[in-house]
């Protein structure tokens, strides 16, 4: 299941043109494309649906969602990747390509 998990924004920074920024979901941090967001801001908290931030949200409900997804045990399900039955990449940024190997 993937859902839109919030979290809060720590840090914003430019990838060759591109928004990004570090985001924690309660004590998780992942990297972020912030491309669809312009208007968040560090301290900000923001929806995060496979790897993109896709709106604004006040604390207030962002912290009362992490609580439910915690209480339902989808919280680490969602994010940590020891708890993944499956490995899934999320698509890259559409601006941002993954680094050639």
């Amino acid at each position: 299941m993937c859902l839109g998990i919030p979290g809060q924004v720590q840090s914003i920074y430019d990838v060759d043109g591109v928004r990004m920024g570090k985001v924690n979901f309660g004590g998780i941090v992942k990297e972020v494309c912030l491309a669809f967001v312009p208007e968040v801001n560090v301290g900000d908290y923001t929806i995060v649906h496979v790897g993109f931030a896709i709106t604004r949200v006040d604390e207030v409900s962002a912290q009362e969602t992490l609580r439910l997804f915690r209480e339902m045990g989808k919280l680490n399900e969602e994010l940590d990747p020891a708890a993944q039955t499956e490995t899934v990449e999320p698509p890259a940024c559409p601006l941002y390509p993954p680094p050639s190997t």
